[in-house]
């Protein structure tokens, strides 16, 4: 039996390639809130309250004085639409948590801590304190870097110049691998990605998010039903 503090260590432990890998794109983001006229505390309260990485991106792109809060709305909505998924497959893992600790809890989730938790729940079971020592300090990494961003603002360049971009798709890459089930995986991810792709050239975001999502889950629903066995026949009796 795992004490607390030994499953807090785990979440920490497991989430912490992804806040290095949270850095550069949160210094980014916060560059450009800056760029964009946000003040350093108007951008630490969005990193606050808001915790979504895409739709935070979405929101600055969109940024103007007046702000348009209709389509800041709706591509936030549409961003994050997939949290919806997530918690569902998510919540049925989460029955030693209080009512407190679920809502906070997945108020703050994110794809990492959502793909870790659902993987370590494969072999063990998710205590509050894997959760929020995975979650806390993931948490506090990217409204720091954000914040930080947008006190550096200008003078801190384009990390995107460096490649530090790519530092989320890296990381993704590696939790997809981790997920590999064969057939039904590569499908899935084949059809997402395909469709995202496809869908970013030619209508741009915040589109490829929601085409991705439903292509992945249509492939995940086919593949899997090809791949169920039949039931065995029974053999005819012998004479």
């Amino acid at each position: 039996m795992s004490t607390l503090s030994e499953d807090a260590r785990r979440g920490l432990g497991d989430i912490w390639p992804a806040m290095l890998a949270a850095i550069p794109i949160g210094l980014l983001f916060g560059a450009l809130a800056a760029g964009k006229g946000l003040s350093p505390l108007e951008t630490m309260v969005m990193s606050v309250f808001v915790f979504a990485g895409g739709a935070q991106f979405a929101a600055v792109e969109l940024w103007t004085t007046p702000a348009p809060i209709g389509a800041l709305v709706f591509s936030t909505l549409l961003i994050n639409a997939r949290h919806i998924l997530m918690s569902a497959s998510l919540v049925p893992k989460l029955q030693g948590f209080s009512r407190w600790q679920k809502l906070l809890g997945l108020y703050y989730m994110a794809d990492e801590n959502w793909a870790l938790a659902e993987k370590r729940a494969r072999t063990h079971r998710l205590t509050p304190a894997y959760w929020f020592g995975m979650l806390s300090p993931f948490v506090a990494c990217w409204i720091a870097t954000s914040t930080l961003g947008a006190v550096v603002g200008a003078t801190l360049g384009d990390p995107r110049r460096f490649g530090a971009d790519f530092a989320f798709t890296a990381l993704f890459i590696a939790l997809v691998a981790a997920f590999w089930k064969g057939r039904v995986t590569f499908w899935t991810v084949a059809a997402a990605g395909i469709a995202s792709a496809l869908t970013y050239r030619f209508a741009g975001p915040p589109w490829h998010v929601l085409a991705g999502a439903l292509c992945g889950l249509a492939a995940a629903w086919i593949a899997a039903g090809d791949a169920t066995p039949e039931p065995s026949k029974p053999e005819p009796a012998q004479p």
